[in-house]
């Protein structure tokens, strides 16, 4: 009897939300009208969680075909609203952007890895990391210094290593060695330190970056369960995955606090241009909070430039018009500044470069490297297409899905035409809220303009010197902390005679 009396209310009660769900579910109500965004029904008690286990594989097809489906370009899968609708990515994103932040599930399942830094903090602590990476970025001695990094790794190291490929008829997975030339120019820029994985010379290097990677592949498989209790109970476990993501933070973890103390004490002898020795120098944060803010840079230099670098070479394999076009450009701007032999243009030639600059943007348009943005709403909120968003939903505005919407690029939106970007023979940006590929509003990219720096010197050098030849069938997607390329992009190199 006293079991009886302790069970029925959760009982009934959950007899009660059954029912209720039911009744949601099985009411006809009215087809929506023209001007509402798309509601996909859901199922009683379960919701739409059948809907996220069959579609997980192909989560970015799955959405981008709901959302073009919808009248406004937005679609609500309960507990998600998904748009590509730029005036509500400018309202999340700007307008209302206090009631968006990251959310608390998404703050703890990358907590681990990331702490506090700024990819992984809101609030005060996502602003003194803003303004002080802001101003960093904005220094001209900063924007040199990227350039002497990807001068010298490029020169010293890719341009040698493709040399080598074309002679021996190697065939390179490209996506690896831009991966690699991305860290090391990364960890140079934010520690001063050179873990040369590019040239495969440094046993730490490589330890590091394999760490590193596994830390991400691992992390991201955390914010791929349906429920965090998931995780957590792996975590609490020792399950294998969770195993080998403590380790692999271990050594990510041990080698920047490493860094870290070494140059506390050099900061104090004059320090250097990197991002640690900028940080260090400060002395009002503690090694802790560096090594957060520092990991943070790394994930974003390491992962998203080799990505859009991968798709837009496997995008030029069929586009041979494109690869002589952006070809004469490099032969005009090095005639009329008399600049022949160097390998490498300088800052004012790639700034130049107008149309390799649009090709790069097109490439990304399609194959934006960071195809979702999520955030979660803090209060109820309805957005300017009409879409009611409940407290604690997550609003997630689909780079992936703007792409290839006709509503915003045309009827032509499925073709690759960097033309679509040029106005009388000079690059025009398009609004950040209809090209979110660097995110917009305040959590806008920092790194947007040496990203286009390190891919215009990269894509210039290796279309200048060498021919790629795509030598396997690609396309398919991977996602991870970025859409990279699903099996890498394996290559053959041939030097090319450009006298």
């Amino acid at each position: 009897m006293e079991l009886c009396s302790v069970f029925l209310p959760t009982i009934l009660l959950l007899l009660l939300s059954v029912l209720y769900s039911a009744i949601l579910f099985f009411k006809r109500s009215a087809p929506p009208k023209a001007t509402e965004s798309l509601v996909l029904k859901s199922y009683p008690v379960i919701g739409n969680l059948p809907h996220f286990i069959k579609n997980g594989r192909r989560l970015l097809e799955w959405t981008t075909d709901l959302i073009a489906s919808s009248p406004t370009g937005t679609v609500t899968v309960a507990p998600i609203v998904f748009t590509a609708n730029p005036t509500n990515v400018e309202h999340v994103a700007r307008t209302n952007f206090q009631n968006y932040p990251k959310g608390g599930e998404i703050l703890s399942t990358f907590h681990d890895f990331l702490g506090r830094g700024i990819f992984n903090s809101n609030g005060e602590e996502w602003l003194l990391q803003r303004k002080a990476a802001s101003f960093e970025f904005n220094t001209k001695s900063l924007r040199a210094f990227v350039l002497d990094k990807v001068r010298h790794e490029t020169v010293d190291r890719l341009i040698p290593l493709l040399k080598r490929a074309g002679r021996s008829g190697e065939v390179l997975d490209l996506q690896d060695v831009l991966e690699r030339f991305a860290f090391d120019n990364i960890c140079s820029l934010v520690f001063g330190e050179d873990p040369k994985c590019l040239a495969l010379e440094s046993e730490d290097g490589e330890r590091f970056y394999h760490a590193f990677h596994e830390a991400t592949e691992l992390s991201i498989e955390r914010a791929k369960q349906p429920f965090s209790l998931i995780w957590k109970l792996s975590k609490w476990l020792d399950l294998e995955s969770e195993r080998r993501l403590r380790e692999s933070m271990e050594t990510v973890h041990g080698l920047v606090e490493k860094y870290v103390r070494s140059r506390r004490k050099l900061s104090r002898e004059g320090g250097g241009s990197d991002f640690l020795s900028r940080f260090a120098a400060d002395g009002a944060h503690s090694d802790e909070f560096i090594r957060d803010i520092l990991i943070s840079f790394v994930l974003a230099g390491r992962d998203t430039t080799p990505t859009a670098l991968t798709w837009f070479f496997w995008i030029l394999s069929s586009k041979p018009e494109v690869v002589e076009k952006i070809r004469e450009e490099i032969r005009v701007i090095r005639s009329q500044r008399r600049n022949y032999d160097s390998e490498v243009l300088t800052l004012d030639e790639l700034r130049e470069m107008g149309y390799l600059h649009a090709a790069l943007s097109e490439s990304m348009r399609i194959y934006p490297p960071v195809p979702l943005r999520p955030c979660e709403s803090r209060r109820e909120d309805e957005l300017p297409d009409g879409t009611r968003v409940r407290k604690g939903w997550t609003v997630m505005y689909s780079t992936y899905a703007m792409g290839r919407a006709e509503g915003i690029w045309g009827q032509d939106c499925g073709e690759f035409r960097p033309e679509r970007w040029m106005e009388d023979g000079v690059f025009q940006p398009a609004s950040p809220f209809r090209y979110t590929v660097f995110h917009a509003g305040p959590r806008m990219c920092l790194g947007k303009d040496m990203a286009y720096i390190q891919m215009k010197a990269v894509a210039a050098s290796i279309l200048e010197g060498f021919e790629v030849e795509v030598v396997e069938n690609r396309g398919k997607h991977h996602l991870s902390m970025t859409m990279r390329m699903e099996g890498g992009l394996p290559v053959r190199i041939k030097e090319r005679n450009i006298s």
